[in-house]
């Protein structure tokens, strides 16, 4: 969805040609895809990233890497044979085109210094790596800013992204936690706390909208995936709401702009999950409550199950010797703690295969309209904005604000059972 051409499942920003882990194979320039971030900067456009994930991670990370895996966030986790190629974290300070990004949001302050409490008050992230080559990369993009003679802002808390001046910052860098950044039923939402998914969204737009020629921006609801790899569908629901309110939010920015006409809007996802919603509960039931109960072991069951998920959501038990299935009736499954039932025991939850809806709205949205591709997004971001390769495309001038051309905001989404993309072309 970033280049419009794919690579090997747990690669960035490489073609077919480079297999997983394979850093020799990455070192090759000719097969690295060109990401719409990058199309876009030569485009003269402002670009940005937004996440509530570490901005090292897969999705914002394919905005900008080249990488033969996915989890060579910083430096510690790379192995011997990996030596010659860069960090993921590196990539982004050091490369382009995201050294040229002009908004990162998300969190992952572990990746970028080998002391994160310099930053962050958050206790370790024992799931993501942290630095250990004693580089502060945060002061190095903040140096790189500085020979610039640009004016930028470097934020660590909700307080201090709402004071910045978003007419003057040209370049903003904020990273709001060692790891991912709270769930939003977890989060502290004061001044101190963590910004919400919409205030870095819109923070975003107001920032990239200065650029005359337009701006591309991607921003993730990463949390609701990561909500359902633990099996955990009210976390993953409320997360949804949230990413709801950040595209609300963001399309009364645009109003209050007057930039959404034209504005390229797109929401849609990466993958689903194996969550299923069963039938038939009873009319004005809670979707996390009872459906019905099995008619083959007489145990109640829940509206919402995984068809793969974590150990906690392997519910059985032995009774009189006899393995059976837990009864949901036993527990609050309403509780934020709650992993819904499944049928099969993995590590965390697993992908599901399923096809996945896309909305569009704005400019050259009508391009949206059938089964397409992945990589069929990041052509329709191109051709909108009459970039990269169809930079030099022709359009019969017209009237109608669906052939008027738009700046760029681009964001990618995770949604309820989903990851869930949403695009702006402005």
């Amino acid at each position: 969805m970033m280049s419009g051409i794919k690579g090997i499942s747990g690669t960035m920003g490489t073609d077919y040609r480079v297999p997983r882990s394979d850093c020799s194979a990455s070192l090759n320039t000719e097969t690295w895809t060109t990401s719409n971030a990058l199309i876009a900067q030569h485009a003269g456009k402002a670009t940005g990233v937004v996440t509530n994930t570490r901005v090292t991670h897969a999705t914002p990370a394919s905005v900008y890497a080249h990488s033969a895996e996915r989890d060579w966030e910083c430096d510690s986790v790379m192995p011997p044979s990996a030596r010659a190629c860069k960090d993921i974290a590196r990539q982004l300070i050091e490369d382009e085109p995201g050294r040229n990004l002009n908004v990162i949001m998300g969190g992952g302050i572990q990746a970028f210094i080998s002391e994160p409490s310099k930053y962050s008050n958050d206790p370790l992230d024992t799931w993501a790596c942290m630095r250990n080559d004693s580089r502060d990369l945060i002061r190095e993009w903040k140096s790189h800013k500085e020979q610039l003679s640009a004016s930028h802002a470097v934020v660590h808390d909700a307080g201090s992204l709402k004071n910045v001046d978003t007419e003057k910052t040209e370049y903003l860098l904020g990273l709001f936690g060692n790891g991912h950044m709270s769930f939003n039923y977890l989060r502290d939402k004061t001044d101190k706390g963590q910004p919400s998914l919409a205030q870095m969204a819109t923070t975003a737009v107001k920032i990239l909208k200065n650029n005359p020629n337009g701006f591309f921006l991607m921003v993730e609801g990463g949390l609701i995936d990561y909500a359902h790899h633990r099996g955990r569908a009210k976390v993953a629901l409320d997360e949804g709401i949230e990413l709801n309110e950040a595209v609300n939010q963001t399309v009364h920015l645009l109003e209050e702009l007057n930039i959404k006409d034209e504005t390229l809007l797109i929401v849609t996802s990466d993958h689903c999950h194996t969550l299923s919603i069963n039938g038939y509960p009873e009319r004005g039931s809670s979707m996390l409550g009872i459906a019905d109960k099995s008619s083959a072991d007489g145990i109640s069951y829940t509206t919402l199950t995984y068809a793969v998920s974590g150990p906690e959501n392997f519910q059985y038990e032995v009774v009189n010797g006899v393995a059976r299935r837990r009864d949901p009736l036993q527990d609050d499954t309403t509780s934020w703690d709650y992993h819904q039932q499944a049928t099969i025991a993995q590590d965390e939850s697993k992908h599901g295969g399923g096809d996945v809806n896309i909305y569009a709205t704005g400019p050259m949205a009508h391009l949206f309209h059938h089964v397409h591709e992945q990589s069929y997004v990041a052509h329709v971001v191109q051709y909108a904005a009459k970039m990269g390769r169809y930079k030099d495309r022709n359009v019969e001038k017209s009237p109608s604000s669906a052939m008027r051309l738009p700046s760029s905001s681009y964001a990618l989404t995770i949604v309820s059972a989903l990851s869930l993309a949403l695009a702006l072309l402005c």
